[in-house]
């Protein structure tokens, strides 16, 4: 049976942004870790043929967001835009030719500081840059009944986490995963000062350690398991830590980075169990229809 949640003192509060412009540097090389230099799509705008369920291996592109990028020109704005926006929570388009379209945050991608929402096709056609997007953020604050002094909870919506394929068996916490990743793969993000925004790479330097692993058909929404990866006050390696994520922007040529994740609980002991499923996606979980 799946452990309750403090759903009613969720605090629900309006974040907002708007569809960010992607930015480039002159040059705009970035570095592939074989030292060769390209050019390519990258962070930020609406980006039409990247989505939930997609392979993050494969793109001609590098870090790039599926579905719609957002962020708020204020910088302590958008710092609470990151934090508080949750994975699952609803998004509302309140400017432009989509006004009233709703779609739901898919995660949020450190270093840029952009919150990643996904909508439907038809609504991606009506946007423009600069569209503003208002968020139903709600989630930080959750705990787990039975677990309040084991596991952190983050980034998550209550609707997701009741949608969720979740169980408690004999004091351990049991979420399906659809791959489990050991730590020493883990690259860009670890040192950060909080997982409660951004996220947290996965290497695909050593690709054939990657197919070892089976990691090697991750999809954007994926639900992984990090193996001795503690994001509970920053991240970094704690054996027997368990960290529970969901991957949020595809493979990268940069060294020391790949698909990146971004918490949704987090444990400094083994009290979390992944159980391997490829069906555990938040698009399983969140898109009707």
């Amino acid at each position: 049976m799946r452990p309750e949640i403090n759903e009613s003192k969720l605090v629900m509060q309006s974040v907002m942004g708007e569809i960010h412009h992607p930015a480039m540097r002159t040059p705009p090389y970035r570095l592939e870790d074989n030292g060769m230099p390209h050019v390519l799509p990258g962070t930020g705008a609406i980006t039409y043929n990247v989505k939930l369920g997609d392979s993050v291996y494969g793109f001609a592109a590098d870090h790039v967001e599926p579905g719609v990028s957002i962020k708020n020109p204020d910088v302590n704005e958008n710092t609470a835009l990151n934090v508080l926006a949750c994975i699952g929570n609803t998004a509302y388009v309140v400017s432009g030719d989509a006004k009233g379209d709703k779609g739901f945050v898919t995660g949020t991608h450190g270093g840029i500081e952009h919150v990643l929402v996904y909508f439907a096709q038809e609504t991606l056609e009506k946007m423009c840059i600069k569209d503003r997007i208002q968020i139903r953020a709600q989630g930080q604050g959750m705990v787990i009944k039975g677990f309040e002094n084991t596991i952190k909870v983050m980034n998550l919506d209550p609707k997701l986490y009741n949608a969720m394929d979740i169980d408690e068996k004999d004091g351990k916490l049991y979420v399906h995963v659809a791959g489990k990743v050991p730590a020493y793969l883990m690259g860009s993000g670890i040192g950060s000062a909080s997982a409660y925004s951004g996220d947290y790479d996965i290497m695909t330097g050593d690709w054939e350690e990657i197919k070892n692993c089976g990691l090697d058909d991750l999809k954007f929404g994926d639900i992984v398991m990090l193996e001795n990866c503690d994001t509970s006050y920053g991240r970094g390696y704690l054996s027997g830590a368990v960290t529970i994520g969901v991957v949020v922007h595809s493979d990268c040529i940069l060294t020391g980075h790949g698909p990146g994740v971004t918490t949704l609980f987090t444990a400094q002991t083994p009290v979390i169990e992944g159980i391997l499923d490829k069906n555990a996606n938040i698009a399983n979980y969140l898109i009707e229809g």
